[in-house]
């Protein structure tokens, strides 16, 4: 865990919703056509202050984890002390449940600040049971060459403020971490930047 970044989320957890509030029409309706999808026991990587949290379908077994103490203190307040939702702080790279454990496994906007991705991944195939599957909903490193340079070019800056990268290539992480082409679904919900990428799990 990067105790630096970890300090930086802790530190902008009270006005985080307000400095993603601009951004946030928009990935509105992309967390909700992502959480219609969720089935079975349910696992969320970078819960956050739990914006996700109105979205999930009511009859369903909820676990969220975040490295930030401080985010997950809003999310709980956001949560309502539902009895079908824990949170916890946990680390990404290194999470304390058994292997097969979840159904679905979702992220949204995570993958630009966990430290070591493709070890997170791997994390996430291995609590994931087989034939379950990962739903993301991730910004990405555009392949537009001119974009792609931009983005690498502008990166220190959101790195610098909040410990997140806005050029992680985060299909060639799955692929490092050990996921199969043929069992990714990529759609583009913005340009090349924006994805919804499901992942079928095979063991």
């Amino acid at each position: 865990m990067d105790t630096k970044i970890k300090k930086r989320y802790n530190r902008i957890a009270k006005v985080y919703d307000i400095l993603e509030s601009p951004m946030e029409s928009g990935f509105s309706r992309w967390r909700e056509k992502l959480l219609s999808e969720v089935k079975g026991k349910t696992l969320e990587v970078g819960v956050g202050t739990g914006k996700n949290l109105t979205y999930y379908p009511g009859n369903i077994d909820l676990t969220g984890i975040d490295f930030s103490e401080n985010m997950i203190e809003r999310a709980r307040r956001k949560s309502g002390n539902k009895p079908n939702v824990r949170l916890m702080v946990m680390d990404a790279e290194k999470m304390d449940f058994e292997a097969n454990t979840f159904d679905t496994v979702v992220t949204s906007c995570v993958y630009c600040s966990v430290p070591d991705p493709v070890q997170g991944m791997k994390e996430m195939k291995r609590v994931c049971k087989p034939g379950g599957r990962l739903l993301m909903l991730e910004h990405v490193r555009s392949n537009h060459k001119m974009v792609g340079k931009l983005m690498d070019w502008m990166n220190p800056i959101p790195l610098h403020l909040y410990g997140a990268n806005i050029n992680r290539e985060t299909y060639e992480n799955l692929l490092k971490a050990g996921f199969e082409p043929n069992d990714i679904t990529i759609k583009h919900l913005w340009y090349d930047i924006v994805l919804l990428i499901k992942v079928n799990i095979k063991k």
